[in-house]
């Protein structure tokens, strides 16, 4: 009774003042520890139990295996697997479910596969133990084909196959068997469930499909916080940060309170946008409801500040957090590198090595993007060795790559060749990508050519290639290449992503696509553009003409260049914010070098720092000059 009331202390003094104990007592004091989620102690008791003689049943093995499971305690489940054996209680279809969920969850498929296919009984739990094992550790195909293997032994799903077998679906996109899956809740009846309607949103939002996502969420019968967090981070994820905030505000008008997820999400949503004050209000909220001391948050807030260009104000809660994780120094390390402070990215890994936190695979790919995006090229090589050669992580993909780049973007096209073809394993595109965009930077056709060629035959449908060799084409004044590159572009099918930019002004998000006429305040910012243009054209500016791909005559190219939405951003931003505030802006493609250029003289025109966030990392303007030092 006192367990179940939530009261383990009261159980225990009970448990404790008992002249005897038997099986059934010792069962009831250790499943209290393990249902409270002490489950360390329900281990400790079970040792206990053993010391005194009496035999475990089979419902104690059950309670401490879930413990173990949870734990991930593999080396003690295999003790008690030992003793279960002993005692012949693998025999029964409880026992063998929970030790297919035991090894499942601490890693083993393997082990709990074979363990489920010598069980002599299996029911729909034991599937759904073996289901939730294989989606649980990332084999969201080997869930399914499980699901088909119980159909033909004519096991009937319950919602619990069906929620796991959506997130297996969730997992690899897989939208038309996640459709099927649907189709057959419906006919069981069981889409009118809470919990399952929050993971068929989920499963949509996953495949992409939003807008599926959202009318399935605007027709749930019932909503609870997980749903609006399912459909919050659809939005999130799927790149449509101001649809996500719009949501949360629906939220809050219908009453629903947000838990510490929702404000994950929402953060995540602003450091996408560069929404910085919609997400100090999140951050005054998350103080008022006490969730500021849980390290997930924490860790969201410094990187929501980082993202938004407010280095000092990221590091002042890293400094300020009670407890940190290597997320904690990641999501620092990583501010630093995307806002170009490789220096103090350095400092901050050399801090957090001094403090006995281990570094991961994240960590050195941050430290070694911050050296490759402030042309710390010897540090960068020095970090690298001592990686491989002290074997504290395995070189991946990403760490190569981030290699590639800082020698690239070092102009040593020799070393970065040289670096790709001594790789064991075989470079991806996402290393050509880094080669030919240095490539770019530095004008170099040769080097250029062949990265493309290399990134193409890898992903053929890639717009980002055929774009960074043409302007190295225009910029060279190749014009036969240009002209033949852009028909091989046209013949493949590939087109161009259109360039977005967002901008938030009174806790509204804006968003402008190149030449777009669609704002109510169109005509004030084209007029404030063509003034802006004038005084750029006084201040020295000369369009570069390079960075339009259209075969169309020159006055058109500068009208187009003079549209991009980077630049109808920040006229907005002027004519509807305060003379000497800064203005923020959030690109979803990597600032082009006319725009790099035009917004350093803006800055100095208008007297502001301009800060634009792209693909790749933070640009901070100010009068005249780029805090990248025009190396990006």
């Amino acid at each position: 009774m006192y367990s179940k009331c939530g009261s383990v202390l009261d159980a225990h003094k009970v448990f404790s003042n008992m002249p005897q104990h038997n099986v059934y007592s010792w069962t009831a004091i250790i499943s209290a520890y393990a249902d409270s989620g002490q489950d360390e102690e329900a281990i400790n008791l079970f040792h206990q139990m053993q010391e005194t003689g009496l035999a475990p049943d089979k419902v104690v093995f059950v309670v401490v295996l879930k413990a173990c499971a949870r734990l991930a305690a593999l080396e003690q489940g295999k003790q008690l697997h030992s003793d279960i054996i002993k005692r012949d209680f693998h025999l029964d279809v409880i026992v063998g479910s929970t030790l297919v969920d035991m090894y499942a969850k601490c890693g083993c498929t393997e082990d709990a596969r074979e363990l489920f296919n010598s069980m002599c009984e299996r029911d729909v739990v034991s599937w759904n133990a073996m289901i939730a094992g294989y989606a649980q550790n990332g084999f969201g195909k080997e869930a399914l084909a499980l699901y088909e293997q119980m159909k033909q032994e004519g096991v009937q799903p319950n919602n619990v196959t069906f929620l796991l077998l959506l997130k297996a679906c969730a997992s690899l996109a897989a939208l038309e068997q996640g459709k099927q899956l649907h189709s057959n809740i419906i006919r069981r009846g069981f889409q009118s469930d809470v919990i399952m309607g929050s993971t068929l949103v989920d499963m949509y939002s996953k495949c992409g499909c939003t807008e599926d996502a959202r009318e399935l969420f605007n027709n749930m019968s019932e909503r609870d916080v997980v749903s609006w967090n399912a459909m919050i981070a659809g939005y999130a994820q799927n790149g449509l940060g101001k649809e996500a905030l719009a949501l949360s505000e629906q939220m809050k008008k219908e009453g629903v309170q947000p838990d510490d997820v929702t404000f994950v999400l929402l953060l995540k949503a602003c450091a996408s946008l560069a929404a910085l004050e919609q997400g100090k209000q999140l951050h005054s909220d998350i103080i008022k409801r006490g969730f500021q001391s849980d390290v997930i948050v924490g860790n969201t807030l410094v990187d929501m500040y980082a993202k938004c260009g407010c280095t000092e104000d990221a590091h002042e809660l890293f400094n300020n957090m009670s407890e940190r994780d290597v997320v904690s120094w990641n999501a620092m390390i990583g501010g630093y590198a995307q806002n170009g402070l490789g220096k103090e990215a350095l400092a901050l890994f050399e801090l957090m090595q001094r403090e006995g936190m281990k570094p991961n695979e994240a960590t050195y790919t941050c430290v070694l993007s911050a050296c490759a995006q402030s042309r710390l090229v010897d540090e960068g090589c020095c970090v690298f060795d001592s990686m491989c050669k002290n074997h504290v992580v395995t070189p991946t993909l990403d760490h190569y790559a981030c290699m590639v780049d800082l020698l690239g973007r070092a102009g040593c096209f020799a070393d970065a060749e040289l670096f790709i073809n001594k790789m064991p394993i075989q470079p991806c595109s996402v290393i050509w990508r880094s080669l030919l965009g240095a490539a770019r930077s530095h004008g170099n056709v040769e080097i250029g050519r062949r990265a493309f060629d290399c990134v193409v035959k890898l992903e053929p449908k890639n717009a980002a290639p055929y774009v960074l060799l043409s302007n190295i084409y225009a910029a060279a004044g190749k014009k036969d290449e240009l002209a033949k590159i852009r028909n091989e572009m046209k013949d493949a099918g590939v087109k161009k992503m259109p360039g977005c930019s967002w901008i938030e002004v009174d806790n509204q998000v804006h968003a402008f696509v190149v030449g777009d006429a669609t704002h109510p305040q169109s005509k004030e910012i084209l007029a404030e553009l063509d003034r802006l243009v004038g005084l750029m054209k006084e201040a020295g500016y000369i369009p570069d003409l390079s960075f339009v791909l259209d075969d169309v005559e020159d006055e058109e190219k500068e009208n187009a260049l003079c549209r991009h939405s980077e630049k109808l951003a920040i006229a907005f931003g002027l004519i509807n914010t305060p003379p000497g505030t800064p203005i923020r802006i959030k690109k979803n493609l990597q600032l082009c070098g006319d725009c790099h250029n035009g917004t350093k003289i803006i800055s100095k025109i208008v007297g502001r720092d301009i800060i634009v966030m792209d693909a790749n990392r933070s640009h901070h303007f100010r009068d005249g000059f780029c805090f990248c030092g025009d190396y990006w």
